[in-house]
């Protein structure tokens, strides 16, 4: 008897892999497939959405100390939680260091269970103790999974492991309608007015290319009589980016922008509030310098809102230039300011990416994503059976 799938993260919070996490165990689920999540968090807060799966969540520690401690912290909370569930699946299925090192232990226990990773990307840890850490989360589980060709070749040549792609999903029903009241008013809060709003997910960190966003908004600015300006939703993280944010938003002055004005940070919002602000901006600026997919990408291109990204290899395996989305080269603040100023300028160019969005977001579903992960699945368990 088949005893079903777990698939484990680290956070209740809306970073990509949290999302991926939901995503994929509601399709599953939806589709009749005996799927659990399980996830380090407050039991009592749950999810940052509504989640129809069925679910876990294993308190979390208290979150002190260096980010050395706090990881091998939450990687004893969650192996504690598991080692009380693990009994009830044959599969366990992490999505990140924290939880891979955690299923990795429960099996070093004695749990009859095979462990597949999906590794969304590598962070840059500095310790030699988290170099480690994460090296094993790629090293020990049975079977490693990636969402990109890009990050096949990088644990290929890097790590010496031969991953499998299994690409993510965007469902296109998954935010809710958003009316034309509801954009004015977002609209209104932070006094867009009739400025052109750029829309930034995922706060203000070095991944995300922020420092360059920030520069390259600031050419724009300067002497227009009608300039655009930045929103930007998210800044939850596992690891501690207070430096690079405080550097990164003290700069905005001598940039020519003023915080709360030109750039305005809006933390964390609700699924509700995230359509919204989708919905009433006027393009998606995401110039990340390191990214796994980019689900963000997929999500705005659902909601027909224009992209201007960067020419990350990740990217260019589902955007082309110019035509669905704009491509400046990474890192680099002066083409991502004439590719800003080329979205501001050019309605024709944007109605273009939206329609060139459109299609390629139909090209990926959540429903063939879990159908790449059920084969995944059955696989493992007839080499088990062998």
């Amino acid at each position: 008897m088949t005893r079903g799938v777990a698939l484990l993260t680290y956070s209740t919070k809306p970073r990509g892999g949290v999302v991926h996490t939901l995503c994929l165990a509601e399709q599953l689920h939806r589709e009749g497939y005996p799927v659990h999540v399980v996830t380090l968090g407050d039991p009592a807060a749950g999810f940052f959405r509504p989640v129809d799966v069925p679910h876990t969540i294993v308190p979390a520690r208290e979150r002190a100390g260096t980010l050395d401690e706090r990881v091998f912290a939450a990687i004893d909370a969650l192996t504690e939680g598991l080692r009380g569930l693990a009994c009830g699946f044959d599969i366990l299925h992490p999505q990140d260091c924290i939880s891979a090192r955690a299923a990795v232990a429960v099996r070093g226990e004695g749990a009859p269970v095979t462990v597949v990773r999906t590794v969304h990307h590598v962070d840059d840890f500095t310790t030699p103790a988290l170099i480690d850490c994460q090296a094993r989360a790629i090293h020990e589980p049975d079977r490693v999974l990636v969402v990109s060709e890009q990050w096949r070749r990088i644990l290929r040549d890097d790590y010496g492991v031969l991953p499998e792609v299994v690409p993510n999903g965007v469902d296109l029903a998954r935010f809710p309608t958003v009316t034309a009241e509801r954009r004015a008013g977002l609209r209104a809060r932070i006094g867009a007015g009739d400025r052109f709003l750029f829309l930034a997910v995922g706060g203000v960190e070095p991944r995300k290319g922020s420092h360059h966003l920030f520069e390259a908004l600031g050419e724009l600015v300067a002497g227009s009589d009608r300039p655009p300006m930045l929103a930007v939703v998210g800044g939850h993280s596992f690891q501690d980016y207070t430096a690079y944010r405080d550097a990164a938003l003290a700069a905005l002055p001598s940039l020519g922008l003023e915080l709360g004005v030109d750039v305005v940070e809006l933390g964390t919002v609700d699924e509700a509030e995230l359509a919204g602000w989708y919905s009433a901006a006027d393009a998606l600026a995401f110039p990340s310098v390191k990214e796994g997919w980019g689900l963000v990408v997929l999500e705005a291109l659902s909601m027909d809102l224009p992209v201007v990204a960067s020419d990350l290899p990740v990217f260019g395996e589902y955007l082309t230039d110019g035509r669905d989305a704009l491509l400046p080269a990474v890192g680099d603040s002066a083409a991502l300011a004439v590719a800003l100023r080329r979205m501001v300028d050019d309605d024709a160019l944007r109605d273009r990416l939206r329609v060139g969005g459109r299609a390629v977001a139909k090209r990926f579903t959540w429903a063939a994503s879990a159908a790449r992960h059920r084969e995944v699945y059955a696989d493992v368990r007839a080499a088990r059976r062998r």
